[in-house]
Formats: C-alpha cells, sequence, structure tokens
C-alpha cells in the first residue's frame, strides 16, 4: 500500500499522541481517519455543486423570473 510521510511540529505531534490516546487509537488510525473524512467532505462537497448547478441551469427561467434584479446585475457583470 503506498505510504505518505507526513511532518509535524513537536505541539502538533503531542496534539495528537494526546488525542490517539483519548480515543484508544494508534496515531497512524487517527490520521488516516481525518484524512479520509476530509477527503468524503471534499467530494461531498463537489458532488452537492454540481448537482446544484444541473439544478440551476434547468430551471434558469424560473430563477430569472422569481429574481429579475439578480438578472440585471449579472447582465451588467457586477457582484451580487
Amino acid at each position: 500500500m503506498p505510504a505518505l510521510n507526513v511532518e509535524f511540529s513537536e505541539r502538533e505531534l503531542a496534539d495528537l499522541r494526546q488525542i490517539a490516546k483519548e480515543r484508544g487509537t494508534s496515531m497512524k488510525a487517527l490520521v488516516r481517519e481525518a484524512a479520509a473524512a476530509d477527503i468524503a467532505r471534499h467530494r461531498a462537497l463537489k458532488e452537492g455543486a454540481e448537482t446544484f448547478r444541473a439544478f440551476f441551469s434547468a430551471h434558469a427561467e424560473e430563477f430569472a423570473a422569481a429574481f429579475p434584479d439578480d438578472e440585471a446585475v449579472a447582465a451588467r457583470g457586477e457582484a451580487a
């Protein structure tokens, strides 16, 4: 399995040791779990953004009718 060496400050390492001890797990498992959770979060945010864009595109006319002031700003290229 591929591996990655990660450097931590002494303070970070001490904090990781303490957290792992409190959770009854190894530091390796703790760090891997944190990275896996961040990967899952990143994927979920990306999928959510794609779903929103698809929904917004499919209902663009309805959004334009519901928010005409925002349409005028977007047409001028200004930030809302």
